[in-house]
């Protein structure tokens, strides 16, 4: 952190329109104080696992490419912590971006599957120690045209992982305490009405968490806080 207190974010560049505009404070921050709240993985994994989904694995539009994503969490020191990756800057899409991993579901496979076969493939995460426990929202990127399916993963430890050198630059393991730190997330207003939409960043030390995984990780740890949400955005 900078001696002045406040997160950098890192060197990320944010598309940033002209027309954004301040959003809401963190749905979590009254709870920020309540020391009675469980945040260890087992208990955010049991929040979750009561939490309906609004959205099927089907995707809503006929060229949508349904994607999965895993969310796995493991506990730290200070309570559950929430596995991230960032993209290589080598990559045609998204290079550089935090992200959950995960990627496109092949013909006959499941989402589960894919999120799994994914974590392996660019981490080395072992596919026996993934127990599949809950589900976020599905969410449709308009750039990609794709519709990803968010699965949250509990794990017993925290392994030794690998990054792909082709596909990850980092691996990230990140306090849930950290990211609903109110010097951490901040919303914000892109767009104009109607189309305008929110958009979330988690700020941390040295990286920026932004787009459809800041959008997935703002559900996470409003659950992971039982604070209340906003209607899904259309996006």
């Amino acid at each position: 952190m900078s001696p002045s207190g406040r997160r950098p974010g890192g060197t990320q560049w944010i598309p940033r329109p002209e027309t954004s505009r301040p959003g809401a404070p963190a749905p979590w921050a009254s709870r920020l104080d309540d020391a009675h709240l469980d945040l260890s993985s087992a208990a955010i994994i049991a929040r979750l696992a009561d939490h309906e989904p609004d959205r099927a694995h089907i995707p809503p539009f006929p060229d949508a490419r349904l994607s999965a994503v895993l969310v796995a969490l493991a506990d730290g020191p200070d309570g559950a912590e929430v596995l991230l990756t960032k993209r290589s800057a080598h990559l045609r899409n998204h290079r550089g971006e935090i992200s959950f991993p995960g990627g496109r579901v092949d013909p006959g496979e499941s989402p589960q599957h894919a999120a799994i076969r994914e974590a392996h493939e660019e981490v080395q995460l072992p596919p026996a120690l993934v127990e599949v426990a809950a589900q976020l929202e599905p969410l449709s990127t308009v750039v990609s045209k794709s519709y990803i399916v968010p699965l949250v993963a509990h794990l017993g430890h925290q392994p030794d992982l690998v990054p792909h050198d082709a596909e990850v630059e980092r691996i990230l393991w990140v306090p849930i305490r950290e990211l609903a730190r109110l010097d951490t997330f901040r919303e914000e207003w892109w767009g104009t009405p109607p189309l305008d939409r929110p958009m979330y960043f988690f700020e941390l030390d040295d990286e920026t968490v932004w787009g459809a995984t800041g959008r997935m990780l703002f559900e996470l740890v409003s659950l992971a806080y039982e604070a209340p949400q906003p209607p899904p955005p259309w996006w």
